[in-house]
């Protein structure tokens, strides 16, 4: 039988025939294709982050290594900020205040007025002068203010004498211990350096008070608060922070018996009825004696205190309970010490507290 002839195969035949297999190819190798408008033209498929969410929040990362606490704080544009507990507004205060010579836009203010009568009118006063300043020339103006309103019960105000009898100070220590910690805990800032705890009865200091207490590089360190008064006739000055103290075995050995009888006890330096015979610093102020000199110290008052924000941030607060049978500043210094922060104090460097 005759071979059957094959017929050559069209090439147009052929090339349709690949063009059909690579458009195949491709749509199982290629993604969806963006959908088509009505007008026929490509839009892009993006995820919508539904409206009752808000805005995707911002993330922010700080290296707080680069927070420096250093002897010159103005050089290294280091941020300071002071906390002022205010019960009553001082005229005396604000302006010793505004005296101080550190570059204002490198403080931040912050405080604390508990929500009673007399509360009210410090308050009033105090929006009245930080609005003065904040809008006055700007070599005044502080980088920033925060207040407060105490969210606790106050006790009810005293006279300076009966304000530190002895029978008071458990309850008054205690209160002003939670106003210090809601203070700090509240508006210390990554930026910030220091801490200048700053008292509103503080109504004396040197202008370089922040650059002089800076330049000991200390973690805590605390100038000696004395008051002026009329002796005589004539202007004098005396001892008022008691607080401030090298510990004795007489204040050790208390310690030790509360431990055993009364564990919710407090001692409290400067008075009578609890005789420490402690070292205190208030003693060791020698008339026309070297400012810089420092003491080590077991116990600091807060009057006027410079703490490196460090040691708030590592956990030191001020203990509105007994802590060591040591209660707020006292008991700050007790907790800075087991975290391995040592107290210091400069017995000839003066403060001056109000004289009522």
């Amino acid at each position: 039988m005759a071979a059957r002839s094959f017929r050559r195969s069209n090439p147009i035949t052929l090339l349709l025939a690949l063009i059909l297999f690579l458009g195949f190819l491709i749509f199982l190798i290629t993604p969806s294709h963006p959908s088509k408008t009505p007008l026929g033209t490509s839009r892009t498929t993006k995820s919508v982050r539904p409206k009752h969410l808000g805005a995707r929040p911002q993330v922010n990362h700080y290296q707080m290594n680069n927070v420096t606490t250093t002897s010159d704080p103005i050089g290294n544009r280091e941020r300071v900020l002071i906390l002022t507990p205010l019960a009553r507004f001082y005229p005396e205060y604000w302006s010793n205040l505004l005296k101080l010579s550190f570059p204002h836009e490198l403080i931040e203010l912050g405080f604390i007025v508990p929500k009673t009568r007399e509360g009210n009118a410090a308050l009033a006063k105090l929006d009245e002068a930080v609005r003065k300043v904040q809008s006055g020339p700007k070599k005044n103006r502080f980088h920033g203010v925060t207040i407060l309103r105490q969210d606790f019960k106050t006790p009810t105000p005293q006279n300076e004498k009966d304000r530190h009898a002895f029978e008071a100070q458990k309850l008054r220590r205690a209160t002003m211990a939670q106003a210090r910690n809601s203070l700090v805990f509240t508006t210390i800032g990554t930026e910030t350096s220091w801490v200048l705890w700053l008292d509103a009865d503080i109504v004396e200091t040197p202008p370089t008070l922040i650059q002089d207490l800076a330049a000991h590089d200390k973690a805590i360190i605390v100038p000696n608060c004395y008051q002026r008064y009329m002796k005589n006739g004539k202007p004098d000055i005396r001892a008022y922070d008691f607080n401030s103290w090298l510990d004795s075995p007489k204040a050790l050995e208390m310690a030790a018996k509360m431990d055993r009888d009364h564990q919710d006890e407090v001692i409290f330096e400067g008075y009578r009825e609890q005789a420490t015979y402690r070292a205190l610093m208030a003693y060791k102020m020698v008339p026309g004696g070297d400012v810089k000199a420092e003491t080590p110290l077991d116990g600091v008052g807060s009057t006027a205190l410079l703490v490196k924000a460090e040691v708030h941030r590592d956990g030191a607060m001020f203990p509105p309970f007994p802590f060591y049978h040591l209660i707020e500043s006292e008991g700050f210094a007790k907790m800075a010490r087991r975290l391995g922060y040592q107290p210091y104090g400069l017995p000839n460097y003066l403060v001056y507290h109000y004289n009522e």
